[in-house]
C-alpha cells in the first residue's frame, strides 16, 4: 500500500475510535474525517462531496417531508388508533404491536412510528395492567423489521442502493428486500410473541406517573360531527392519557363526577382535563375533540400555525388588576388562554373571571412567532413553547395518505424511481398544505444527512487508495473459505460495527469490503451487500446502536442489561436467518 492507503487507513481508524469513545458529535467527526481527505488530497473536492449528490442520501432528506405531512396530518395517529385496539394480555399485546408497526414503518420514517405508538402503549399499559417495559422493545424491534422490507423502510437500505447506483450503475425496486425482510419479520415476530414476555422485566416507565408541579385544567368539547359521539370514555382514548386524566364532564345542566370507562360521549358533551401542561397537546391530537373556550376559534391563525405556550406573569403586566376579560387579552397578544397555574396549583372557574397575579403561569394557544415576540418583553418572567404541541389538521389525514399510497405505487411499479416517486409526494404534502414550508424545512434532520453524505467520502477513499481490497485479502487468509463462510463474516463484522457506530456509517465502510471480497472469490456481490444492508439494521444488543432503542429506554423504563438479555438471542436467530436465506434468494 502507498502512503494515500495508510493515511486512510489511519482516518478511518480514527473515526471509528473518535465515535465510541469521543463526546464530539457524530457530525462533526465525519465531516472532519472528510475534509481530512480532501486536504491531503486523497480525495478530489468532488469525489469528497459526492455524498451530498447521491440519489440516496436526497431521497432519505425527500422522505423526511413525506413522514412529516403524515404526522402533522394525524394520519399515523388515526392508523395507530384503529389498528392498535385492545390487548388482554401481554403476549397479545405484543402480537397487536409488532404487526401495525412492521406495516407502517416498511413504508415510513421508523422513527416517526415509534414516536406516534409510545403514548398509546403506555395508555394500554395502564389500562391492561401490562407493564411498559413489556411492549416498548418489542415496538423498537418491529420497527427495525419492518423497515427492511422495502427500500424506503430505512435509511440504510436507501444508503446502500445509492452507493449501488453510483459504483455499480445497479437500481434495487421498491419490493427487492422483501424475499428475505418478510421471513426475517415473520420469524423475528414469533421470537418476540414467543420470549419477550418472559426476557423483558416487570418495569414501568419515567413518564408514565404524572410528576409536574405545573397543573392545568384543559376543557374541551365532544365535536358533533366527529367520531367519538357515541363512544364510551375508554373507547375513545380518553381513560388515561400520559398526562392528565379526566376529573368531570358537565352535560347539559348536569355535571357527571367520577365517570365510569364505559360512560357514552354525548355531541356537546364538555370534558375537564387535569394534568401537566403536555395533556393539552396530547388532547389536541385526538380527532373529534375541539377547545371548549371560544376564544381559541376567534384567532386569526391557520391550523398549522398554531403552538402551545407556556407563560408566567411578570411584575409589569398590564392586566394585574382587571379580569382577563377586561384586559382583552386575547385581542392584545393574539392568544387564547386555555387554563391558568398558580403556585403549581389549576384555578378553577370561569377563564374570563380570573384576576391574574405576578407569578400566575398560563397555557396559551397562539401563534409559532409569539415566544420570539414576547421572551424579552416585562410582561412575562418566562415564555416556553411545549414541543410538538401544533394540533394536527386531522380533515388532511386521507390526502397525506393517499400522496403516500401513490408514492409506493409509482416507485413500486416501475413508473417511476424512488426518487422521483419521493420528489412529487413531498411537493404535493406541500402544495395541498398538509405541511407548510417552514415545518418542512424543521422536519428535514441535517445532522442526519450531513453524517450519512460525509460518510461516503470513507467509502471512496477505502475503495480509490486499495484500503478496502487490502481488508479484504486479509480477511480472506485461506483460499480455500467457502462464500457462505465470508458471508458470515461480513454480516457479523457489519453487527458489531452497527452496535458501536452509527448503522449508515457502519453499512458504508463495509460496502467497499464486502465489494472487494466479492471480487478476490469471484462470485456475485449481491449476496454480500445484501448482508451488509440487513446486518447494518439489525441493532437489538446496545440501545446506542439504533436511534428507536434509544427512543423508548425512558418510557420504558429500561436499562441496557434489558436489551442485552433479549437482543443477543433477537440478534442470533436474525443473524442465522438471515445468512441461510441470503444465497438461497441471491445467488454466489
Amino acid at each position: 500500500m502507498g502512503y494515500e492507503a495508510y493515511l486512510t487507513l489511519a482516518v478511518v481508524a480514527g473515526v471509528l475510535i473518535a465515535l465510541v469513545s469521543s463526546r464530539l458529535a457524530t457530525d462533526v467527526i465525519l465531516m472532519a474525517a472528510m475534509a481530512t481527505l480532501v486536504i491531503t488530497g486523497i480525495l478530489t473536492p468532488a469525489e469528497g462531496l459526492a455524498g451530498f449528490s447521491n440519489p440516496g442520501v436526497m431521497t432519505i432528506a425527500t422522505l423526511y417531508i413525506v413522514a412529516a405531512g403524515l404526522k402533522e396530518t394525524g394520519a399515523i395517529q388515526w392508523i395507530a388508533g384503529r389498528l392498535l385496539g385492545q390487548p388482554k394480555n401481554a403476549r397479545h399485546g405484543i402480537m397487536k404491536v409488532i404487526i401495525p408497526t412492521a406495516m407502517m414503518s416498511a413504508f415510513m420514517n421508523n422513527t416517526a412510528v415509534v414516536a406516534m405508538f409510545i403514548p398509546s402503549i403506555q395508555e394500554w399499559s395502564r389500562r391492561s395492567n401490562i407493564p411498559t417495559s413489556k411492549l416498548l422493545i418489542p415496538l423498537s424491534y418491529a420497527a427495525i423489521l419492518g423497515g427492511t422490507c422495502t427500500l424506503i423502510g430505512t435509511s440504510t437500505n436507501l444508503v446502500i442502493d445509492g452507493l449501488l447506483q453510483s459504483t455499480l450503475d445497479i437500481q434495487l425496486t421498491m419490493f427487492s428486500l422483501a424475499w428475505l425482510g418478510i421471513p426475517l419479520l415473520l420469524i423475528g415476530g414469533v421470537f418476540l410473541f414467543f420470549f419477550a414476555d418472559r426476557l423483558l422485566p416487570d418495569r414501568n416507565g419515567g413518564i408514565d406517573r404524572l410528576g409536574n408541579v405545573r397543573e392545568y385544567s384543559v376543557d374541551v368539547h365532544i365535536d358533533e360531527n366527529g367520531p367519538l359521539c357515541g363512544k364510551t370514555i375508554e373507547e375513545a382514548g380518553l381513560r388515561s392519557l400520559s398526562y392528565g386524566y379526566l376529573v368531570e364532564i358537565h352535560r347539559n345542566d348536569r355535571l357527571l363526577l367520577a365517570v365510569s370507562p364505559d360512560t357514552q360521549l354525548l355531541a356537546g358533551d364538555e370534558l375537564v382535563f387535569v394534568g401537566a401542561p403536555e395533556c393539552a397537546r396530547e388532547l389536541r391530537s385526538i380527532h373529534g375533540l375541539k377547545p371548549a373556550n371560544g376564544d381559541v376559534d376567534k384567532l386569526k391563525l391557520a391550523n398549522h400555525e398554531r403552538v402551545l405556550v407556556e407563560a408566567v406573569i411578570g411584575p409589569e403586566f398590564f392586566g394585574l388588576d382587571q379580569t382577563i376579560k377586561e384586559s382583552r387579552f386575547r385581542t392584545r397578544f393574539q392568544a387564547a388562554i386555555l387554563s391558568v397555574s398558580r403556585n403549581g396549583n389549576r384555578i378553577e372557574g370561569k377563564i374570563g373571571d380570573i384576576q391574574l397575579q405576578v407569578g400566575d403561569t398560563l397555557l396559551l394557544e397562539t401563534g409559532q412567532d409569539f415566544v420570539g415576540q414576547y421572551r424579552s418583553r416585562r410582561d412575562f418572567l418566562l415564555v416556553s413553547a411545549i414541543n410538538d404541541s401544533t394540533p394536527p389538521s386531522f380533515h388532511k389525514a386521507p390526502i397525506a395518505l393517499y400522496i403516500l399510497l401513490a408514492m409506493v405505487i409509482a416507485s413500486a411499479s416501475g413508473l417511476l424511481s424512488i426518487l422521483q416517486s419521493a420528489f412529487i409526494a413531498a411537493g404535493l404534502m406541500l402544495a395541498t398544505h398538509c405541511i407548510s414550508i417552514t415545518k418542512a424545512r424543521r422536519n428535514i434532520d441535517l445532522t442526519v444527512i450531513t453524517v450519512i453524505a460525509a460518510s461516503f467520502s470513507l467509502g471512496a477513499a477505502m475503495t480509490k487508495t486499495g484500503v478496502a481490497a487490502t481488508i479484504a485479502s486479509w480477511l480472506l487468509i485461506n483460499d480455500s473459505i467457502p462464500p457462505w463462510a465470508v458471508l458470515a463474516m461480513v454480516y457479523l463484522l457489519t453487527a458489531v460495527f452497527t452496535e458501536i457506530i452509527t448503522n449508515n456509517a457502519a453499512a458504508i465502510l463495509m460496502f467497499p469490503i464486502a465489494v472487494s471480497l466479492a471480487e478476490q472469490l469471484q462470485v456475485s456481490y449481491m449476496p454480500f451487500v445484501i448482508a451488509v444492508m440487513f446486518a447494518a439494521s439489525a441493532s437489538f444488543v446496545i440501545p446506542l446502536g439504533y436511534q428507536t432503542n434509544l427512543m423508548v429506554m425512558g418510557p420504558g423504563g429500561y436499562k441496557t442489561s434489558d436489551f442485552v438479555t433479549i437482543g443477543l438471542p433477537m440478534s442470533i436467530v436474525v443473524a442465522t436467518t438471515s445468512i441461510f436465506l441470503i444465497p438461497m434468494i441471491w445467488a454466489f
